[in-house]
């Protein structure tokens, strides 16, 4: 299958109930049609409700593969379509959770840089609405990837998506999830692309080697 897009998704903050509380969050978002802008630290039409941890020039749109929606699926027992998880794109054909740190996709007119992997938290699961996802999703190694804009432009539903650069070290999204959360014996493989990481990750880096 070729890389595309296999929709553009966007959301305003919205009540989301959490079992104990409501709060704030754009997670529930929705596929729109035509091209859309990439521009600034976001798509238009699109919003962070809590931005002190969400949201900002490394974490501008966020990717997920549409065949990892569908495992999840599987798991689940229910079809989950585009933006099920969140996502601003649904992307065909592209190992999003294998993507490189620092690597750069054009798509339409835009080029995205791949900063680094989805933390899972409690509105994640509140969204999907199965206890304990929050904790299946992190193990799971299909994290989806935090992107930058390189470059700002346009971008719709059908667009290829073309790698325009890929870093010479091996470390990927789900790599950087993995060593920082679930095994820190890894923690030494992520240092080729320390600086090109997510500002946040990159302290938890530096916090658990210290340890």
């Amino acid at each position: 299958m070729s890389a595309h897009v296999v929709s553009v998704n966007v959301g305003r903050p919205a009540p989301l109930a959490t079992g104990r509380r409501v709060v704030p969050s754009a997670i529930a978002k929705a596929p729109v049609a035509g091209p859309v802008a990439v521009r600034g630290v976001n798509l238009d039409g699109d919003e962070q409700a809590d931005k002190r941890v969400h949201g900002g020039p490394d974490q501008a749109v966020y990717a997920y593969a549409s065949e990892d929606t569908a495992f999840w699926s599987d798991v689940v027992g229910r079809e989950l379509g585009p933006a099920a998880f969140g996502e601003n794109l649904t992307l065909a054909g592209v190992d999003v959770s294998g993507a490189r740190i620092g690597e750069r996709w054009r798509v339409g007119t835009a080029e995205l840089r791949v900063a680094g992997p989805r933390v899972p938290c409690f509105k994640l699961e509140a969204r999907i609405g199965v206890p304990g996802f929050q904790r299946a999703f992190l193990h799971a190694g299909r994290p989806g990837a935090y992107l930058a804009i390189a470059r700002e432009g346009a971008l719709e539903a059908g667009d290829a998506v073309e790698i325009a650069h890929r870093p010479e070290h091996d470390v990927t999204v789900a790599l950087v999830i993995e060593a920082l959360l679930l095994d820190h014996g890894r923690l030494g493989e992520l240092e080729p692309a320390r600086s090109d990481m997510l500002p946040k990750l990159a302290g938890w880096y530096a916090e658990r080697l210290a340890a």
